[in-house]
């Protein structure tokens, strides 16, 4: 064959394939296309209405983890949470409450929601937190730890010893060997730091995450020794959860790095 006509037939072939990679590269690179416009890597696909119990103190944080959810899965409304002591939401759900998620402050309480048969499948831990001595800011009775509290005179509210904060609380003193008789004992944290910061009481026991989220009402003293009495918050799907799609996805949701992000930005630690 001619060699001119041969060097004419592959520059020809040659052509075709440059134009067709060409065609295939457009095409793929092309933000036009309708399904790849729809498809978002934060999309889940749930819908529907979620209800959430909720330790008191994670009140600050849950409110905010609720609004990045429901960004990312516009679809669900989460209803306002529902926040207490975690033995008073836990009663409520074996007694028949409904709820979608529960967020307890320590472990042993979800562990009580479990063995009554109202958790769907296994818990998680998500964050840990210690506590600190709430006190009235600028400290005027000057409490620099646990010891200070017994003195005559000084008025200390502490958790009621069913609920997590309560628990931790009273752990602490024992392993350190102080008697103290609070002159109230409360469902909350919230009551704790309501009777602080209202001059109602001089000191209590709290979350180091409540003391941060009060933004200045109250002051916060550390208290040596604080990680003895560390709480593991635990997280899980309630075996009464009308939309449990939704529920998982929101556990997904706190368990994943953005939750993690958010949560630590309140001062709660890694599980």
């Amino acid at each position: 064959m001619n060699k001119g006509l041969v060097k004419q037939k592959l520059t020809r072939v040659v052509a075709t394939v440059v134009g067709v990679a060409a065609v295939i590269a457009i095409s793929g690179c092309s933000t036009e296309d309708p399904d790849l416009a729809e498809s978002t890597p934060l999309a889940t696909g749930v819908s529907g209405e979620l209800t959430i119990f909720a330790a008191a103190s994670l009140t600050a944080s849950f409110d905010e983890l609720a609004e990045a959810f429901t960004a990312e899965n516009p679809k669900v409304t989460v209803h306002p949470i529902v926040y207490d002591g975690s033995s008073t939401l836990a009663t409520q759900l074996i007694e028949g409450a409904s709820a979608d998620v529960f967020a307890a402050a320590n472990e042993s309480t979800m562990a009580d929601v479990a063995g009554a048969g109202e958790l769907s499948g296994d818990s998680s831990i998500f964050v840990t937190n210690t506590l600190q001595i709430a006190i009235a800011p600028d400290n005027p009775e000057k409490i620099t730890g646990l010891t200070d509290l017994t003195r005559d005179g000084l008025l200390v509210v502490l958790c009621a010893p069913e609920v997590p904060c309560g628990a931790a609380s009273q752990e602490l003193l024992d392993l350190d060997g102080i008697p103290l008789t609070p002159a109230s004992e409360e469902q909350n944290v919230k009551g704790v730091l309501t009777k602080v910061g209202a001059g109602e009481a001089d000191a209590g026991l709290v979350y180091k995450t409540d003391v941060s989220a009060a933004a200045g009402a109250v002051d916060g003293v550390d208290i040596e020794g604080a990680e003895r009495a560390i709480n593991n918050y635990t997280i899980g799907v309630a075996a009464s959860a009308e939309n449990p799609e939704a529920a998982q996805a929101f556990v997904d949701f706190v368990l994943s790095d953005a939750g993690q992000k958010l949560l630590g930005s309140f001062g709660f630690g890694s599980p």
